[in-house]
């Protein structure tokens, strides 16, 4: 079942974001976005939750264009979690409740998910009263992707979300989000610079390099991952280059 098809362009006065972006999801993908610093993939997953718009082109979820949907409506189907989240102020049992308790669900319903995933990821008990400035940027971004999973969106966009995690937490995350996508047919995108946690999670790999899509691997078990990783260092480099080339 295709679920979400994506032709678009984004661009900051004559400056491309991101270019001819074309691409398919399917339900239950889990698909990697990697590519070097700037190139674009933390703005292709706020065009896909709507936070910023295209300039060109159109993207589509079951048939429906974008901009028919509202907006609130579109993000409870197509969930962001940035990098760095906030709690709003709220202890971290509120923050997870507190979708649910917006869409007006009975108490035991929003009980039963939260405590769901606090123990699917391992989430202490006492976290649980602790508001934003008690909890580490690790702790806050679990609890940031507890609260997006709460939701039960159909996609669920992930940027760099083990980047403050310890290997331990982050092995388990991969592991709970791929059970997810297997599970409930779940769709991922997740931006992730670490390759090794990419290659344990990913179904597809969509590689991008100065707002273009240069790679759309359908089959991951035949991805090249050592020519991936030396096409991450040299780009990383060039770029290195070109911006010591400015200053």
């Amino acid at each position: 079942m295709r679920l979400n098809q994506v032709s678009l362009s984004a661009s900051v006065g004559s400056q491309y974001l991101l270019k001819d972006i074309s691409f398919e999801v399917f339900k239950g993908d889990r698909i990697a976005i990697v590519g070097p610093s700037g190139a674009g993939k933390t703005s292709l997953l706020r065009l896909l939750n709507r936070l910023i718009e295209s300039t060109a082109g159109s993207t589509f979820l079951e048939n429906q264009e974008y901009r028919q949907l509202p907006v609130i409506q579109l993000r409870q189907q197509v969930t962001l979690v940035p990098q760095e989240s906030k709690l709003l102020g709220m202890t971290v049992q509120e923050a997870l409740a507190y979708p649910l308790v917006l869409r007006d669900l009975p108490r035991s319903q929003i009980q039963q998910r939260v405590s769901y995933w606090i123990e699917q990821l391992h989430i202490p008990e006492d976290w649980l009263g602790r508001t934003e400035v008690q909890l580490s940027v690790g702790q806050r971004q679990l609890v940031a992707i507890a609260r997006g999973l709460v939701i039960q969106p159909k996609i669920l966009l992930l940027d760099e979300p083990t980047s403050a995690l310890d290997a331990g937490r982050a092995s388990h995350l991969v592991q709970v989000l791929t059970q997810l996508a297997t599970r409930s047919q779940t769709t991922i995108l997740m931006v992730n610079h670490q390759l090794e946690l990419a290659q344990m999670f990913c179904s597809r790999v969509l590689y991008l390099q100065n707002g273009q899509l240069l790679w759309d691997e359908l089959n991951t078990s035949q991805m090249d991952w050592a020519k991936l990783r030396e096409t991450l260092i040299q780009a990383e480099a060039q770029a290195a280059e070109e911006w010591a080339g400015l200053t």
